[in-house]
């Protein structure tokens, strides 16, 4: 019998691994295809973008209910439910395809979406459909495929476990934690085997000085928590609908709501030639390394291009999208403090606007400190995560993810229980 469980989770992994790794390819080929249009045609992107937005948001709501926004919320929600025929609502085959199709054609479409998101709902999937063999380790299979996602997406399995513990559960199980790192070691080697022994954000070398150069940590822990706190907020707000005649007339109206962010989005792409669109890996790699200067407007505008394409209703992450407006804030408190190296102020805007949205401190430190393999970063960012995470709850008193995660988590359960067979008559 624990062979069993071992080859599943054995199996899981690699597939998963797999599954991360033509993600990452089709979301590279379908940002380079926007790229290549608004070059060709700088004004494309006005009509493109928000029709795209508009269509996608039908095909999604009309095909793949279940599969908008980022994927983790659904996660963590399927982890909750107790019937399979709900969770498979969450994380089934029908599922795991939409949000690869759907978001793959909003990154195409110019979306200010990431695939790291998708990713973990495609592993949970993954390992839902693995172990259904195994009923009874659904729970512990799901939360395996979740971590497995992120060690897969990013090539950080430190972090993917890290992540099944702060986030998807909240607690060490301890029944499941020899399969989680199984799984996770199984998904970063094949990811590795195929891309490479890769940091996803490159080497960074930069650090704090112990002295003076540290009051920067409580300025951007602060000002980076209730940023990734408010963008939070907003998501939550429109998650469960915006009250009064307004949220009324967005529910009766999806894919008008959705031209018209689309719309937004478009322009702001337009006024930084392009910057906003994607998941802005590019943007936070280059000023990491300083190979660019983001623009002073990057970061907000960033901001709020994320925010319109997470409420519009498409698939699609804010991992990636989340740290590069960290990486624009560290940019621009970085004047701010001229004897400390840009690249450490960078480093704790990422942790600290990720953790403000999040608010899972230790995942948001160990991610960034794994991806750009930066170790002497640890305490810096460690104590740049816990600021942001207590100035992230005077928006939201919890993480974005597990907030949205109810709304999920309702929706299966009505579905189920709309389809159900009606009870015989006595």
């Amino acid at each position: 019998m624990i062979w069993q469980r071992r080859i599943i989770f054995g199996l899981g992994g690699i597939m998963v691994g797999l599954a991360a790794v033509v993600l990452a390819m089709g979301a590279d080929s379908s940002q380079d295809l926007y790229r290549q249009l608004i070059e060709a045609y700088p004004y494309a992107g006005l009509f493109v973008t928000p029709l795209g937005f508009g269509a996608i948001v039908w095909a999604t709501n009309r095909y793949f209910p279940g599969t908008q926004g980022s994927g983790i919320p659904q996660a963590i929600a399927a982890r909750r439910l107790k019937r399979p025929t709900s969770r498979a609502r969450l994380v089934g085959i029908r599922s795991a395809v939409g949000k690869v199709i759907m978001t793959l054609l909003g990154l195409m479409i110019g979306a200010s979406t990431g695939r790291e998101g998708p990713t973990v709902q495609v592993g949970a999937a993954v390992m839902f459909l693995t172990g259904r063999i195994a009923p009874k380790r659904q729970v512990g299979l799901i939360l395996a495929g979740a971590a497995a996602g992120i060690a897969g997406a990013f090539n950080t399995p430190l972090a993917g476990i890290v992540f099944a513990i702060e986030e998807m559960s909240r607690s060490f199980e301890m029944r499941t934690s020899g399969m989680i790192l199984g799984t996770v070691i199984l998904a970063g080697l094949t990811s590795m085997a195929i891309f490479g022994n890769y940091t996803y954000f490159g080497t960074s070398h930069d650090l704090l000085q112990f002295g003076w150069g540290w009051i920067a940590v409580p300025i951007v822990g602060v000002i980076g928590g209730l940023a990734g706190g408010f963008f939070s907020k907003i998501l939550v707000l429109f998650t469960y609908g915006l009250p009064g005649t307004v949220g009324k007339i967005i529910k009766a109206h999806p894919v008008p709501f959705a031209i018209l962010c689309g719309l937004f989005v478009a322009l702001a792409g337009l006024y930084t030639d392009g910057a906003v669109n994607g998941s802005g890996y590019e943007a936070a790699r280059d000023v990491l390394h300083g190979e660019t200067d983001l623009r002073l407007e990057y970061a907000p505008l960033k901001l709020l291009a994320t925010i319109a394409s997470s409420i519009s209703g498409l698939p699609g992450g804010i991992f990636s999208p989340s740290l590069s407006v960290g990486a624009g804030l560290g940019a621009d408190l970085a004047g701010f403090f001229p004897k400390v190296p840009v690249g450490a102020i960078v480093l704790l805007g990422m942790v600290s606007y990720f953790t403000g949205v999040v608010q899972a401190p230790i995942t948001s430190f160990v991610i960034v400190m794994e991806m750009t393999d930066n170790h002497q970063m640890m305490l810096p960012l460690m104590a740049c995560a816990l600021i942001a995470n207590a100035a992230s709850k005077v928006f939201c008193k919890e993480g974005v993810y597990h907030l949205q995660s109810g709304k999920f988590y309702d929706f299966a359960r009505q579905r189920d229980s709309e389809q159900a067979p009606p009870a015989p008559k006595s």
